[in-house]
């Protein structure tokens, strides 16, 4: 289990710099500085963990069912990006609509890779038990922070194609996806089926599922339309 999650955090961690990458120079540089304040300022959280405690919340149940909903949104939401800035370096003339779109999801940082730097601070000071608290943690708020300003560039020059990084970036999510998967379920499997079906359930699932599938036909013959006629 810790061995899953750790992966995700190096995944989380990859996909947030290879997102950085993506954009410009001044926006990494804000990113950068939001990271270190933020590791600076989480010291005084920090002491308070244990060993001990981290370990009762990675067999929570509940609580990673709570991360496996925020991971999901997040995922999505990255692969979206993804998608969308295939779309607007592909196409045309797009609409106002789709750009602001496009720029929200550009700049929404993530939120997984705050825990994951959380994380790291704890493991910093669990590393150097006699040192200052306040020194072990700007000085890694500085390391974090110089780390989320180089990497992006280091990555763009190892990767100088884009459509590359955003593939990188879409295959990360799947994998994160799939790994917090694995990590909600934690250990726990099935011995029993059931027997009973929620037929009202079913239904429902069924009646969404054709009444988005009508809406979206619908929608795609309006753009067509008016695409046709202008």
């Amino acid at each position: 289990m810790e061995t899953v999650v750790f992966c995700m955090m190096l995944l989380v961690c990859f996909s947030y710099l290879l997102k950085q990458s993506l954009r410009k120079p001044g926006a990494t540089a804000v990113s950068a500085v939001v990271c270190a304040l933020f590791v600076g300022a989480m010291q005084s959280l920090a002491i308070e963990q244990s060993r001990t405690q981290i370990a009762d919340w990675l067999a929570d149940p509940a609580l990673m069912l709570d991360t496996a909903v925020v991971l999901s949104i997040e995922v999505v939401l990255q692969m979206a990006f993804c998608l969308l800035a295939v779309h607007v370096r592909h196409s045309g003339q797009l609409r106002p609509r789709t750009i602001r779109i496009y720029r929200l999801l550009r700049w929404f940082p993530g939120i997984l890779i705050f825990p994951v730097l959380f994380s790291g601070l704890v493991a910093a000071i669990f590393v150097f038990p006699g040192a200052s608290f306040a020194l072990v943690a700007w000085t890694t708020a500085a390391g974090v922070g110089a780390a989320v300003f180089a990497v992006p560039f280091l990555l763009r020059r190892l990767l100088p194609e884009k459509e590359v990084r955003l593939e990188l970036l879409f295959l990360a999510s799947a994998l994160i996806a799939i790994l917090g998967i694995i990590a909600t379920v934690n250990g726990r499997t099935a011995v029993s089926a059931e027997s009973s079906v929620d037929w009202r359930a079913l239904m429902g699932v069924l009646g969404l599922t054709a009444a988005g599938a009508l809406a979206g036909m619908l929608l795609r013959r309006r753009q067509t339309k008016k695409r046709i006629n202008p």
